[in-house]
């Protein structure tokens, strides 16, 4: 009998912490860096003889909006992404390729997609030139040589 009164008193408490939604926190936050004016100079002189329309964020990278999108939520660096994306060098090299569709918190990304996904919406592509610091700086990954200026045709798939 005891047992069953046991049963009994703790089974609300089991199924309560079972219903309940857990919450969770995002650790990501927004960055305030600026890429140095020697790289911003370096790459706004590629922009200006390649891509002469592109406009520079405050931060330091420039890019060319093809399609603003259509979804009404905003990214920011606690969002889940979906995107489809190919990597350049200046020289025409392309280092990275997702056409199928690559899913994560934009917080885990460079500081140049932190910064420059947020400027569109779902359905929406970006072209975005970074300088070495808003994408891998001075660390050399895969075949990205360090301090590389890098060029990013994004399409934003999907925001959650």
């Amino acid at each position: 009998m005891i047992k069953k009164l046991l049963v009994f008193a703790v089974a609300p408490f089991l199924l309560a912490s079972c219903l309940k939604s857990p919450e969770t926190k995002c650790t990501f936050q927004e960055s305030t860096f600026v890429a140095p004016a020697s790289e911003v100079n370096a790459l706004q002189g590629w922009v200006s003889s390649n891509h002469s329309g592109a406009t520079q964020h405050p931060s330091g990278f420039f890019y060319e909006i093809g399609s603003p999108g259509s979804g009404t939520t905003v990214a920011s660096v606690c969002s889940t992404i979906t995107v489809k994306y190919s990597a350049y060098l200046t020289n025409g090299t392309k280092v990275d390729e997702n056409l199928t569709g690559y899913s994560t918190f934009l917080g885990q990304l460079i500081l140049g997609w932190q910064k420059g996904i947020p400027l569109i919406k779902t359905g929406g592509s970006i072209s975005l030139y970074l300088p070495p610091s808003l994408g891998y700086g001075a660390n050399a990954v895969g075949s990205i040589p360090a301090n590389s200026i890098l060029v990013f045709n994004i399409q934003l798939v999907a925001v959650q």
